[in-house]
């Protein structure tokens, strides 16, 4: 009983895993059809892949590390 049930529990996580890395694809022609392509997409500002996302926090590290090195020397 004990068994069967780990059989049935191994075959269900196969599947799954199968399923999620499938791309539909019944007879690929190369081995890379067997995954399906990633996609980026580019979201909100507030998104860490955007362009304005990554420009605010350059321009944060910047400006923190510029008035770091330059308090002592007009303090």
């Amino acid at each position: 009983m004990i068994v069967r049930r780990l059989f049935i529990a191994a075959v269900a996580a196969a599947a799954f895993a199968g399923g999620l890395s499938w791309s539909g694809v019944l007879l690929p022609k190369t081995p890379s059809d067997l995954v399906s392509q990633a996609q980026a997409v580019v979201g909100r500002p507030a998104t860490p892949v955007s362009y304005a996302g990554v420009a605010r926090r350059t321009t944060r590290r910047t400006v923190a590390a510029t008035a770091a090195v330059t308090a002592p020397v007009y303090a």
